[in-house]
């Protein structure tokens, strides 16, 4: 997910997508311990995915703060 169409989302449509995603990386990585997935790199990105969604929610928090 691109940080621009993150930036479109709302707060709380951040929030059920970063909780959509951690799953995901938690049934990814349980997949791979079992048997190596096709492309480990999905493992990689879904991490990203997430750092994005925190890093954007943790902005938007800090600009409430300041007003």
């Amino acid at each position: 997910m691109k940080t621009s169409e993150i930036k479109e989302l709302t707060s709380k449509e951040i929030v059920e997508r970063l909780q959509v995603e951690k799953e995901n990386l938690v049934r990814l990585k349980l997949n791979h311990a079992v048997s190596p997935l096709e492309n480990p790199m999905i493992i990689k990105e879904s991490k990203q995915s997430i750092a994005r969604l925190k890093t954007i929610l943790h902005e938007r928090e800090l600009n409430e703060n300041q007003n």
